[in-house]
């Protein structure tokens, strides 16, 4: 019999229902996770206690949702959740049961899980209950729906999305049922609300394989999650620059840039433009002219649907936007760039630039890294010499201006911009008493 160590907390909720005559178990992800000798991120508890007995048993307590039989135990400080063994009734939104029902049966209670590695439950006098057959489909990698995929999905179809991101999560195969059950109804996704839908596309995106977010267009889930996606799945690009069609190449260059919400995002967005530019010319080259703007709008109102806090919005928006900006390895084309895009920016654009020569075609890669490493270089240099990258870097200001007599608004905001332009050309300009001059002779 396998035996895991649980947390002293833990054990002693177990402890106390046992005591008291009921069943209790670890459950759930907590199980799958010490198979996988991975840390648990949380730990669930099942039992068949009802939620006023438990309540009864345990000093302080929250009723996090008891009317679907949950209560927080508190031990230390600690949360745990705490759930009657149950079974739920009809669905009738695809996200949760219109009733539930308690029951003495663990199997009923594991019955209604959604997959396999999450039906198990544990403890230390049992040890693993597993009656969906979860331990095997650990070892042979395998995601696979707890009884039929149909049922599971019409229940809630935020687990068609839930699949895919155990698979990215895990790097497990989607079980042939389940996968073909995802097809068939994925359509329903459109009943989930756009904040699970994007907790849950945020999960496979930062993974450790974040190219698995292309089952999401195999299996049609984001016909209806960003339809704007479906025009560069399989888009061919005929150029030398490339050597996977547009969608292959979004996929793959996920894996080039560190697993940041921001940066995962931008990466996936970035080209889907290419999918509404393309252009023929005579000799059969494909080019995809003004795609950073169209991506760019895509990108907005993809991110807005999936309702994106107001930061992670602005980051991926003007970070695909200027993605495929080119300046020469000079310190002033750098200077310029920096202060058009922003220093804010300047370095996730390195970022995403890299991931994005990593996913062409790899006769120009060498040549292109070469140059991004220095830009870099460069960029490196002109922050450790302080230079001026933006109006509020220069030596003087709109009052200094107002003291010269240079009207207040339009006119400030034009003379700050023309010194700001003088001083990208020639960083040795950004001193007060040259400015001023400037700014004198400028009047004259």
């Amino acid at each position: 019999m396998i035996k895991f160590e649980l947390p002293k907390d833990v054990q002693f909720i177990l402890n106390r229902l046992h005591d008291a005559g009921e069943e209790a178990y670890v459950v759930g992800g907590c199980v799958r996770d010490m198979l996988l000798e991975c840390e648990p991120y949380d730990w669930d508890i099942t039992t068949s206690a009802t939620p006023e007995y438990v309540k009864s048993l345990f000093n302080k307590t929250i009723d996090t949702g008891i009317s679907h039989g949950t209560v927080t135990v508190l031990v230390n400080n600690e949360g745990y959740e705490v759930t009657t063994y149950r079974v739920d009734g009809i669905y009738e939104d695809y996200r949760r049961p219109k009733e539930v029902m308690f029951t003495r049966s663990l199997s009923e209670d594991l019955l209604r899980r959604d997959f396999t590695i999450n039906a198990m439950a544990y403890n230390e006098n049992e040890g693993i209950i597993d009656l969906y057959e979860g331990v095997n489909d650990l070892e042979h990698k395998i995601i696979r729906c707890v009884g039929e995929a149909s049922e599971r999905f019409n229940e809630d179809a935020l687990r068609m999305l839930r699949a895919v991101r155990f698979s990215a999560k895990l790097g497990f195969k989607i079980e042939e049922k389940t996968y073909t059950a995802i097809k068939t109804y994925a359509h329903l996704i459109q009943h989930v609300s756009a904040e699970r839908i994007q907790v849950e596309m945020t999960k496979i995106l930062i993974s450790d394989y974040p190219e698995k977010i292309k089952e999401l267009s195999i299996c049609g889930l984001i016909d209806f999650i960003i339809p704007d996606f479906k025009a560069v799945i399989g888009l061919v690009q005929n150029n030398p620059y490339h050597k996977f069609t547009v969608d292959d190449h979004i996929y793959n260059s996920l894996r080039f840039v560190p697993n940041l919400v921001h940066l995962r995002w931008t990466m996936y967005l970035h080209d889907t433009g290419k999918g509404f530019t393309r252009t023929t010319d005579e000799n059969g080259i494909h080019h995809f002219y003004g795609h950073q703007k169209v991506s760019e709008e895509i990108a907005k109102k993809a991110l807005k649907s999936l309702k994106f806090d107001n930061k992670t919005y602005n980051q991926v928006t003007k970070l695909i936007r200027f993605h495929d900006d080119r300046f020469n390895t000079t310190k002033k084309a750098v200077r310029k760039a920096v202060s058009r895009i922003g220093i804010d920016y300047f370095d996730d654009l390195l970022l995403i630039k890299e991931a994005d020569i990593k996913s062409q075609h790899h006769s120009f890669e060498v040549g292109n890294l070469a140059k991004l490493k220095e830009i870099r270089l460069l960029y490196e240099e002109i922050l450790e010499d302080d230079e001026c990258l933006s109006v509020k870097d220069l030596s003087i200001n709109g009052n200094d201006l107002l003291e010269l007599g240079v009207l207040e608004g339009k006119d400030i905001g034009r003379t700050l911009k023309m010194l700001l332009e003088r001083v990208l050309e020639q960083p040795e300009l950004n001193n007060r008493e040259t400015l001023l001059k400037i700014v004198k002779e400028t009047r004259l």
